[in-house]
């Protein structure tokens, strides 16, 4: 594989002391692959700021791998969106991910001063130049709110022409949906570097329940093998193994600038398809 490419973890803030420390763990442990950077997710409507601050400095600074807080404007006015930005540009946080954002849970619309993820980009660009490598989100599969994927594609290139440098994928399971997204995209004439999200397969009932929730489609072959499965957690892990493994193959083979694995703060499962995939450390 490709040394240019880049391969990176992502995380959640946890509530717990005790969970706290085992992303810690988690994160040292996946450390020593020597990831191009760690993510750390932002709660709907900066519900887990604090927890997401502490986390990426801690990641930064202790565990010594590059971070990228998720930033998001839903909720967040501009002051605060700039107190945060120099809190991280201070910090020496050279990366963000800048997103819409969830809606917490009962808001109808959103609120704050910017109202989507391209508002944000050019934002954090007026107030921070190029100091940020900027990432933002695609969704080869559509935003689960969004009217149809034409529109969807243009909200992609308005974050690409606002200054976003990369993207990272929502996580899916068909990579004919990835290609197909980056024609789609490629056809209007954007060329920065578009990095699919791999969440590993796990347990099927909490899989199943995420991804009605986010738009991502479970193949129905692959839905109905995990079902068969029924509580045998071994069978379900090696199952997931082996069918983002071929995946993974299957997008690097075609190009892919990397892979984003959404680790839900363990190693083991992410690790199992790098190792089998023989990436670089």
């Amino acid at each position: 594989m490709s040394q240019d490419r880049s391969f990176s973890f992502e995380f959640f803030p946890t509530k717990t002391e005790a969970g706290h420390e085992k992303l810690l763990n988690v994160a040292r442990q996946l450390a020593s692959y020597n990831p191009a950077f760690f993510s750390c997710t932002y709660g709907a409507g900066g519900s887990t700021r604090d927890g997401t601050i502490n986390t990426v400095m801690q990641l930064q600074n202790d565990v010594k791998v590059p971070s990228a807080p998720h930033l998001s404007c839903v909720g967040d006015s501009k002051a605060d969106l700039r107190a945060l930005l120099t809190q991280y540009k201070d910090a020496g946080i050279k990366r963000i991910v800048a997103l819409r954002g969830d809606l917490p849970s009962g808001m109808g619309v959103a609120s704050g001063e910017l109202r989507y993820a391209s508002d944000l980009v050019s934002f954090i660009r007026e107030e921070t130049g190029s100091h940020f490598h900027i990432e933002v989100a695609a969704y080869p599969e559509m935003h689960p709110q969004a009217r149809n994927f034409d529109d969807d594609v243009k909200n992609f290139v308005h974050k690409a022409q606002a200054g976003a440098d990369s993207a990272i994928t929502q996580y899916f399971f068909n990579a004919d949906s990835y290609f197909h997204f980056l024609e789609r995209v490629q056809k209007k004439g954007v060329t920065l570097p578009i990095v699919p999200g791999i969440m590993p397969i796990t347990n099927y009932s909490k899989l199943a329940r995420f991804s009605d929730a986010c738009g991502a489609e479970i193949p129905r072959w692959i839905r109905k093998q995990l079902e068969a499965y029924g509580d045998d957690v071994q069978s379900i892990q090696a199952f997931g193994e082996q069918v983002i493994t071929e995946m993974c193959e299957r997008l690097l083979d075609g190009g892919a600038p990397g892979l984003h694995f959404y680790t839900l703060n363990q190693a083991d499962p992410s690790l199992a398809i790098w190792n089998n995939l023989k990436l670089p450390r």
